[in-house]
């Protein structure tokens, strides 16, 4: 089974065709104002609107408010939703629109009773546990992952060409003889710079996915 590839902080008209000539299936809008690839709105339209058919945009959010996530959604043309807060599993299914569930993985976090709490998620995306919100650009320890939620697994966290195909070994692994994982995330990963992506690297990380796909 081909592992989904979202490349996500994005900030640039050239970084979302670097991703799109790439191969990637997604692309991530940040809408928390403290990040550094934060942007707005109107921007993240009009970077959405370079897609392709069949390459999906995803917006994510921390502890936004309702009226907040439903008019960005709107504005941004989103098709997917992205929670990394304190969101209940009743906020984030009360948008007509699927979502993903992040996890801050730490020792003693339940995966299992997270995984069953956001049952409605499409996937959940497990991330290394790092002061504040977002991505920390760190590797957490995939040996927390519990086997029976392999394959709902978005894998984040510190990822980049030459530790993805690792990741995606152990998912699959663990998830055998079941297709795992659902996806792979990267953002620092790709990046020269914070909100500055560099095409070579995003075609180096997805030609590292493809080739773990292919050796499975």
């Amino acid at each position: 089974m081909k592992t989904r590839v979202k490349i996500c902080g994005l900030t640039r008209p050239e970084d979302v065709d670097a991703a799109v000539a790439a191969g990637a299936d997604a692309v991530g809008f940040v809408f928390y104002p403290p990040s550094p690839r934060c942007v707005s709105p109107e921007t993240a339209a009009a970077l959405a609107a370079r897609l392709p058919p069949f390459i999906t945009a995803v917006g994510l959010f921390v502890n936004a408010e309702r009226d907040a996530v439903a008019r960005i959604a709107g504005i941004a043309r989103l098709q997917l939703l992205q929670f990394h807060g304190d969101e209940t599993p009743e906020f984030c299914a009360g948008f007509p629109l699927p979502y993903i569930k992040a996890a801050r993985v730490r020792p003693g976090l339940d995966l299992l009773e997270f995984s069953r709490k956001f049952d409605r998620a499409r996937g959940i995306l497990l991330d290394a546990f790092v002061q504040g919100y977002g991505g920390g650009g760190e590797v957490f320890d995939w040996s927390l992952i519990p086997r029976e939620i392999a394959g709902r697994v978005v894998l984040s966290g510190g990822l980049h060409a030459a530790n993805v195909a690792a990741g995606i070994g152990a998912l699959k692994a663990l998830a055998a003889p079941e297709p795992a994982p659902l996806g792979v995330d990267v953002s620092s990963g790709v990046e020269v710079a914070k909100g500055v992506k560099d095409g070579a690297l995003i075609r180096a990380f997805i030609a590292a996915v493809r080739a773990a796909d292919s050796t499975s």
